[in-house]
């Protein structure tokens, strides 16, 4: 697997934003644009993927997301040579004061395992709660968008 060029999500997680921008806030949090790309129809995940930008002085630590799959998890991905391997965050994902941490394909990402042939749709509205750990708990809706595939992008639907 290889990553998709960060220049080319960019561009597309732009268009996405300014087409179907949507925030939610917590506290010192401000939650930007949750969102997941459309899947195969046999796809068994998800990627979950945003912004969270802490204006306060304190940081803030996302330490589980919940939603109504098998399991969820806050994932990383670390390269091994060539390949591409997805890791849970045990620790959880820090958010410094003054901040902000971006959630995108090939970096930090919500993992939604278990679709069980129920795939995502462009348009679908995935309902999920962000449990931060000094904020507390924030329901958020992840706006499913269509896949843009570029070449060398990171397809999280087999994983």
């Amino acid at each position: 697997m290889k990553l998709m060029s960060y220049a080319a999500f960019a561009a597309t997680f732009a268009f996405a934003s300014a087409a179907t921008a949507h925030e939610f806030k917590i506290g010192d949090l401000v939650i930007d644009h949750p969102m997941a790309f459309e899947t195969a129809q046999t796809a068994q995940t998800a990627g979950g993927f945003m912004v969270i930008t802490n204006t306060g002085d304190a940081p803030d630590t996302l330490i589980a997301v919940e939603a109504d799959f098998p399991r969820v998890e806050i994932h990383t991905t670390e390269m091994d040579g060539d390949v591409a391997r997805m890791m849970k965050v045990e620790d959880g994902l820090v958010v410094p004061a003054g901040e902000s941490v971006t959630m995108q394909p090939g970096s930090y990402h919500v993992m939604f395992m278990g679709l069980g042939g129920d795939p995502f749709e462009v348009d679908e509205q995935v309902p999920a709660t962000l449990v931060f750990e000094n904020a507390g708990r924030l329901e958020v809706t992840f706006t499913v968008e269509e896949r843009k595939m570029d070449h060398g992008e990171m397809d999280h639907s087999d994983h």
